[in-house]
């Protein structure tokens, strides 16, 4: 969500979310250059979210390959990131729900590392957890970074450069 406000800042309509019923989630749609982005924040359960992307794309007409996944990864560490064009779930239950609802796993995926638990700690109680302070002084790169990868690559397939293999496009750190 950090990831998509921090874009909808970027594009200049951060304040013009609205809640579309349609496909319980936070909408705001906007064109850059020849491309128009539907931005779109699900509010149910990120184990269910599925079901608003599978409404956004009916909704909005937008075919598999159209819908760009930013998510999570706990096997990246906290400020690598990655395209990643298919492949499985590998135990994200958001990511996993978009492939059942979309019958398909064909969307591109932004991968926003934020590392393992360290030691004990229950990973779901991590991953709903507050970045600490150290965190948070990364975060703001971070976030732009994401935000500019993210841009920089659905313009080079909306005007058909773009040759993103099926996986990982590896890792990019911020500066």
């Amino acid at each position: 969500m950090a990831v998509l406000n921090h874009l909808a800042q970027k594009l200049n309509v951060a304040a013009q979310w609205k809640v579309d019923r349609r496909c319980c989630a936070d909408v705001t749609i906007t064109n850059v250059e020849e491309a128009e982005l539907v931005l779109m924040k699900p509010r149910r359960l990120m184990n269910i979210n599925g079901l608003s992307v599978a409404s956004a794309a009916e909704t909005y007409d937008l075919g598999v390959e159209d819908i760009y996944l930013v998510h999570d990864d706990l096997d990246k560490p906290l400020g690598k990131m990655a395209i990643k064009l298919g492949g499985s779930a590998r135990g994200h239950n958001g990511v996993r729900s978009c492939i059942s609802s979309l019958h398909s796993d064909c969307m591109v995926r932004l991968r926003v590392g934020i590392g393992r638990p360290v030691g004990e700690a229950m990973v779901d109680r991590y991953v709903l957890g507050r970045f600490t302070s150290a965190e948070h002084e990364v975060l703001q790169r971070i976030l732009e970074q994401a935000a500019d990868l993210l841009l920089e690559h659905i313009l080079q397939r909306s005007s058909g450069k773009d040759h993103t293999p099926p996986g990982d496009t590896g890792d990019r750190t911020p500066p």
